[in-house]
């Protein structure tokens, strides 16, 4: 792969990530804060157990906490990794890519766990519109994640082999 192709696909790759990761993180958020403001009054009646844990969604199913939790997690992780790999991609060498590579596949890791537990909740049904959006985004920055992080590990190759000189 010539490696201005390569850096190009990663950095814009990366800046789309950016805007995913900044919406599942706001939707994530409304959710959060949705969830402390109206479990006082729901979860009043509800029995010990659900009482204990501070955060009850009144909205959603039984995935939805950790959909939300998750999805939280991983828009910060995948935020500051995509910024921090924008940096590392537009210098384009040996220590930078490699510790870009290493945190894209931390946050394609985090991705991959909340989107589990999303297709999780999708399984269970009935969910609101905001949660549905929720998904949707999850999934579509699951899959620029896997790409971006392929894009970057493709990249670490061509870099090392071009240091060799094997290419």
């Amino acid at each position: 792969m010539a490696s201005g192709a390569g850096k190009s696909a990663a950095v814009a790759l990366l800046a789309l990530n950016v805007i995913l990761y900044f919406t599942v993180m706001a939707i994530a958020s409304w959710a959060v804060n949705h969830g402390i403001e109206r479990s006082h009054e729901t979860a009043s009646v509800l029995s010990l157990p659900a009482k204990i844990f501070p955060i009850y969604f009144p909205f959603g199913n039984k995935a939805t906490g950790f959909v939300v939790i998750l999805s939280l997690i991983a828009g910060v992780v995948g935020i500051t990794t995509s910024i921090s790999g924008i940096t590392n991609v537009i210098q384009w060498n040996s220590p930078n890519l490699h510790a870009a590579a290493s945190s894209a596949l931390v946050s394609l890791l985090l991705t991959l766990l909340a989107m589990g537990f999303a297709c999780k909740e999708i399984d269970l049904g009935w969910t609101d519109s905001n949660l549905r959006t929720l998904e949707t985004m999850l999934i579509l920055v699951t899959g620029t994640q896997l790409f971006c992080t392929a894009a970057i590990h493709v990249g670490v190759n061509d870099v090392v082999a071009r240091e060799k000189g094997i290419i």
